[in-house]
């Protein structure tokens, strides 16, 4: 057994530890922090993160700023965070597209569960399943029916390959068994246009960027991809009312840090979040975007991320969607 001596000066360096965490914890953050976003500014992740973080700042009495690093399909934003000093001083807005990011290159620069303390989740956001009012596809029925009819013949567009609007997108082929073509695009700005052009048959994106084009009657919404109806389209139905429910897609937006960020910050910017999240105008401004909250502990969302990561890998399996480096 260890000697009193032993034992009191192991409690001693442990009650050290903890005064010391919870003394870096009040005082962060003391400068402005930076958060960096994967890619070009006004994506969707960026517009629900702006919301949220304005607000949990706010709280703090800090400042913050978003820098847009975007490049070799995210990778690099996302490469600058995980090595970064684990201060809390620079934070990663993070996506869906992390997941894709394991299935789309052989030799990431970093590990995608392993080298970023996941902080806190933003919320779900649907993708909408759009086409333009210049086609005869006024449901997802109509869509099934016209590719089964003439298999090779429709095509759908995304944002890249391993893009949400991609990986959306498959998953609804593959559910309905579709032989349909896939054009990939550099951006979502350039499908988009090709979409409301009506040179695509079809296409999935996140509800935010979808919603003033839809109410416009720029285009026309089939469903969204959650289990659950929009309410800020109430009266567009679901993938698994179409009759789909594996081609269900969850875009979902988070912050992360690097790995090893002390647990006192990560759980004090988790709180401030959440508290953030709960602020009726907050509220107000997600639920008009179409975001659905998720309230989850530190450790929730990791093991969520982790899940992700496992069905993008499923799904490449299924597409054969393989690594283009």
């Amino acid at each position: 057994m260890p000697s009193f001596r032993k034992l009191c000066g192991v409690i001693a360096g442990a009650l050290l530890i903890a005064s010391t965490s919870a003394a870096v914890s009040q005082e962060w953050p003391t400068r402005t922090v930076q958060v960096i976003s994967q890619f070009s500014a006004g994506n969707a992740s960026d517009i629900v993160a702006r919301i949220v973080l304005d607000q949990a700042f706010r709280q703090m009495g800090q400042s913050y700023i978003i820098e847009n690093r975007p490049g070799a399909g995210g990778t690099l934003g996302a490469a600058a965070v995980a090595k970064a000093d684990p201060d809390g001083y620079m934070l990663l807005l993070n996506s869906s597209t992390m997941s894709s990011q394991v299935v789309l290159h052989k030799n990431l620069p970093y590990d995608v569960v392993k080298d970023f303390a996941y902080i806190a989740m933003f919320g779900i956001q649907p993708s909408v399943l759009i086409t333009s009012p210049s086609k005869p596809y006024k449901s997802v029925a109509d869509i099934v029916t016209a590719a089964k009819a003439k298999p090779g013949t429709l095509n759908f567009a995304s944002a890249g390959i391993g893009a949400a609007s991609h990986m959306a997108a498959e998953r609804f082929r593959v559910s309905a068994k579709l032989d349909v073509q896939h054009i990939p695009y550099k951006g979502p700005v350039e499908a988009f246009t090709d979409v409301m052009a009506g040179r695509i048959d079809y296409y999935y994106l996140p509800i935010a960027p979808a919603l003033p084009n839809i109410q416009s009657g720029k285009i026309v919404a089939l469903a969204v991809s959650t289990p659950k109806r929009a309410p800020s389209l109430p009266n567009v139905p679901t993938i698994v009312e179409a009759g789909y429910p594996d081609a269900t897609y969850l875009f979902w937006g988070g912050i992360s840090g690097p790995a090893k960020m002390p647990r006192a910050i990560v759980d004090k910017l988790h709180g401030e979040i959440q508290k953030a999240l709960k602020d009726p105008g907050v509220q107000e401004k997600l639920a008009k975007l179409g975001v659905e909250g998720r309230p989850m502990s530190v450790d929730e969302y990791a093991k969520f991320v982790l899940d992700d990561v496992t069905e993008t890998v499923k799904l490449a399996k299924a597409i054969n969607l393989a690594p283009t480096n």
